[in-house]
């Protein structure tokens, strides 16, 4: 078998079980781990797949620049924006991550809302110009242009002291037994700060997000409070953690 070949199977497998061993892989195609090591250390390097220990899951198509993301799944954002626009309570403090899934939240706001919104997003931020009875607080830092979203230390300082009510946290992957990942690592290390910082967290996930995976790990499902998807509940989401279909 072609290397070609070999290598798209191998995407077709994990597609298909949404894992790959390499150990089982060597077996079934007759051939040594160190090949199939190769294959997906190659499909790795052009992103179609994450290496994990002992082989591979699937990589998530969002972690991408954000003129790409703007134009991805965008019905489906308008709609889980809705769903997570109906969670904020008046009087609140929520913490609003970077993204364009919370640009559509922002966008499904009632006008005439009346609550304290946290986020260290210029863009979150200037799309709240309109809600004159909205507080918007907006952490520094430097600015990631890959998210448009500030990081480093006074970032991580603001979030340190907050206590927020409500959380909405973007990621790029949800994953059974991933959790919740991005693409960044020192976006990873703020947003587990994040978590900490509220009393709930919501996920709005689009279906691409839905069991792929991003390199760095954000935290497990469990410290979730809800996952709005499109769609019926995963069977693999914790018991805890309830699911709103969007």
């Amino acid at each position: 078998m072609l290397t070609t070949q070999r290598k798209a199977m191998l995407l077709e497998r994990l597609s298909r079980d949404g894992r790959l061993v390499a150990s089982d892989l060597a077996a079934d195609l007759d051939v040594s781990e160190d090949t199939i090591r190769r294959d997906l250390n190659d499909l790795a390097a052009e992103g179609r797949l994450v290496r994990v220990h002992g082989g591979a899951l699937p990589a998530s198509p969002t972690h991408v620049p954000l003129a790409r993301r703007q134009l991805m799944q965008t019905p489906e954002k308008a709609r889980l924006g809705k769903a997570g626009a109906q969670l904020i309570q008046r009087g609140q403090v929520v913490i609003v991550d970077g993204g364009t899934t919370h640009l559509a939240l922002v966008a499904a706001l009632p006008l005439d809302l009346h609550c304290t919104i946290v986020t260290h997003s210029p863009g979150i931020a200037a799309a709240l110009e309109p809600f004159q009875r909205v507080e918007v607080i907006l952490f520094g830092g430097r600015l990631f242009r890959h998210s448009m979203v500030a990081l480093g230390a006074a970032t991580v300082a603001g979030y340190s002291g907050l206590r927020a009510d409500l959380c909405f946290l973007g990621v790029t992957g949800v994953h059974p037994e991933a959790g919740l990942t991005t693409g960044d690592a020192e976006e990873a290390a703020l947003k587990h700060g994040m978590l900490r910082a509220a009393a709930e967290v919501v996920v709005l996930a689009t279906p691409d997000k839905i069991g792929t995976v991003s390199p760095w790990g954000v935290a497990g499902l469990d410290r979730i409070s809800r996952l709005v998807t499109q769609g019926d509940r995963p069977n693999w989401l914790p018991p805890g953690v309830e699911h709103s279909d969007g």
